[in-house]
């Protein structure tokens, strides 16, 4: 296990010159026998191994990888907690070969292609294992195959973030109404925050590793995120009130280069994608227990938990599945898909 703390202006210089080293030269990863394939992994989440997806996920990697025997010949870096910039720097370094491997929500790539977006529609998904069916049934692979083709990255597999996504704010949220005019978080992409416009608030897009000093300062009244991302970030320090408007079930993919997808000798790069998906199998698994924990932790540390109108925010969202599809037909047969699946 490698988890390294990292100035990040050298990793990039440093990591273009290796990067630019190894196109010259391909047949150095060929000889597997010969060195240890090096390949560097990061995730904006703190360095948790219960509560942050990015480092469940790295373990479960790297513990499938010695179970194929790869543990000697593929060395996987861990860079938790933003150290190699924020995500949005990332998915860039990852569609440039700089950066292997990302652990992130299906969120950030929709800037590089935004079809990726219809995962982030609100209400879409009603669980996680629903989620993992209409995958099954086909919902995804549009999705991957346009992500290939507009951002040379790749999705290895789909795991899941550790809960729904819900809001957390300074003050009780049960309707639209209590919504209006609150600066809450979203990620920096135009879907979600789309989605927190309808339901009222007055969306604030911002980087993830900015928020728990924009809520210290005021400059954000909350933030929506899964309930052991607010846990593991502390994000609950500041807020106190989280209401489960569960509007998103956003999938968490694991992107990995197309450049280094190419530049892998093929039987080392079988064993590893086999490793890497059964790591995000035992990361669903894992997700799907920690949720229930993490919410009676934050409980414990004095937050307030408590439902509201569900029903109220849905219809206020609906509109912008209808005018998703207008802009993106692509969207279309995913969306369906998703909706013929029961849980």
């Amino acid at each position: 296990m490698t988890i390294v703390p990292v100035n990040r202006r050298a990793f990039i210089k440093s990591s273009a010159a290796v990067t630019a080293g190894i196109v010259l030269s391909p047949a150095i990863i060929g000889r597997a026998e010969a060195a240890t394939l090096k390949l560097k992994c990061s995730s904006s989440l703190p360095n948790d191994p219960k509560y942050a997806n990015g480092r469940v996920y790295y373990d479960n990697l790297i513990k499938n990888l010695k179970g194929n025997g790869l543990g000697e010949q593929i060395e996987v870096a861990f860079f938790p907690d933003n150290q190699l910039g924020q995500e949005i720097d990332v998915i860039n370094s990852v569609k440039l070969g700089v950066i292997d491997l990302m652990v992130s929500g299906s969120s950030i790539s929709a800037n590089l292609v935004p079809l990726v977006g219809t995962f982030d529609l609100g209400f879409l998904f009603s669980s996680f294992p629903q989620q993992t069916k209409a995958f099954e049934a086909g919902a995804a692979r549009p999705i991957e195959d346009a992500l290939l083709k507009g951002g040379n990255i790749r999705i290895i597999a789909w795991a899941y973030n550790f809960g729904s996504r819900s809001v957390l704010g300074k003050k009780p949220v049960k309707t639209p109404e209590d919504l209006a005019g609150l600066k809450i978080r979203t990620l920096p992409n135009p879907v979600i925050t789309e989605c927190l416009r309808l339901m009222g608030a007055a969306a604030t897009p911002l980087a993830f590793g900015e928020i728990y000093t924009a809520l210290q300062a005021g400059v954000l009244d909350g933030l929506e995120h899964d309930p052991p991302t607010i846990l593991a970030s502390k994000f609950f320090e500041t807020a106190k009130f989280y209401a489960l408007t569960q509007h998103n079930f956003s999938p968490l993919a694991i992107y990995f280069s197309d450049m280094t997808y190419n530049r892998m000798d093929p039987k080392l790069r079988e064993g590893f994608l086999d490793a890497a998906k059964k790591a995000a199998a035992d990361t669903r698994a894992h997700g799907l227990a920690v949720e229930k924990e993490a919410l009676a932790a934050l409980t414990e540390k004095g937050v307030t938990v408590a439902e509201c109108d569900r029903e109220a925010f849905k219809k206020r969202v609906e509109p912008q599945t209808k005018n998703f599809i207008k802009a993106r037909p692509g969207s279309k047969a995913v969306i369906d898909i998703i909706r013929a699946t029961q849980a």
